[in-house]
């Protein structure tokens, strides 16, 4: 009752056509948001690199060219959300979702460079300390690229989290890596303020631990996407969906899988065993509505229609028994 309510108020379709529609429709999102977040970086690597020449500033220049050039990892994932919207074919059967996991894994990568460096950076100017002149102008620049960043990273990882997109997700904790690094720029100008001329290594250190925190968030989101994880309060939502529908006896094996930002599921439902097939493929088109209301951001399932065993029947898959795994 209440999806046919829901129809009556918000007429929609699940045609294929339409799906393929929302697909589009979430990697424009994901698209506007990397367009969006380039401009806010590239202002502030502007601003930055301005203080930089006026100031000299050896630690707010490897700032500015580090912010300058990981803006640029969001390349590859805008590269992933346009072959994305490519059709299928038959050699790619699934579509080309799967780009935005390969632009994870070089998100990834670049965050554990950025880690290497910072470690490097940090050890280094802890055994050679070096003096940071026009500390105001520094600490502001700093503070730019920190709000920058930080404003970036939190517009990406909601989009991301919004459209199911593990990739975008990524890159927005690898510009809250970048935020880290203004960060520690910051700091080390008030250190130097006061005196101290160990502070920018130390808590350059102390960054780099920070950095590498965000790393095991990335790269966990990263492979577990790799790995066809899904949330299991999804797949119980899912299960409960399909016992409601009328007709369904049993749910039997359920998987659900992210191509992309997009889900795909497979299903097995029993049903009653006399039905004709009309009926029994009439159950399984309900179960599938029913899959694409309860599940967001699932676009398609294949629902297979079991019939009940009955007392003394045999077992409709027994010519496949030969073939199960041991």
């Amino acid at each position: 009752m209440r999806h046919r309510i829901a129809h009556l108020v918000t007429p929609h379709s699940h045609e294929a056509a339409d799906k393929v529609d929302s697909a589009m429709e979430t990697s424009a999102e994901g698209m506007r948001t990397l367009w969006i977040s380039l401009g806010i970086l590239a202002v502030t690597a502007a601003l930055q690199a301005v203080v930089v020449v006026l100031s000299g500033s050896v630690a707010l220049l490897g700032d500015t060219v580090h912010n300058a050039a990981d803006a640029l990892t969001a390349l590859p994932l805008g590269i992933a959300f346009v072959l994305g919207r490519r059709a299928a074919s038959r050699r790619f059967t699934y579509g080309f979702g799967r780009a935005e996991d390969l632009a994870g894994i070089a998100i990834v990568a670049t965050i554990a460079a950025s880690c290497a460096v910072a470690a490097y950076t940090a050890v280094g100017r802890l055994l050679d300390p070096r003096e940071i002149t026009h500390l105001p102008a520094v600490a502001a620049a700093a503070a730019v690229g920190f709000a920058g960043n930080e404003w970036v990273a939190r517009y990406r990882i909601r989009t991301g989290r919004r459209i199911g997109s593990a990739a975008l997700v990524a890159d927005g904790l690898h510009a809250r890596t970048d935020a880290f690094t203004s960060l520690a720029v910051l700091f080390g100008a008030g250190g130097a303020a006061l005196g101290w001329r160990l502070a920018d290594p130390i808590v350059g250190l102390l960054i780099t631990a920070a950095i590498a925190l965000v790393l095991k968030d990335a790269a966990r989101e990263v492979f577990r996407r790799l790995m066809d994880a899904v949330d299991p309060a999804l797949v119980d939502s899912a299960e409960a969906a399909l016992r409601n529908v009328p007709g369904v006896e049993e749910v039997g094996e359920l998987r659900m899988r992210w191509i992309g930002h997009q889900l795909r599921a497979e299903v097995a439902i029993v049903v009653d065993g006399h039905l004709n097939l009309r009926e029994a493929h009439r159950v399984a088109v309900d179960a599938e509505h029913a899959l694409l209301h309860a599940v967001p951001r699932l676009t398609a399932a294949l629902v297979h229609a079991d019939p009940a065993a009955g007392s003394g029947e045999a077992d409709p898959h027994a010519a496949l028994a030969h073939h199960a795994a041991v």
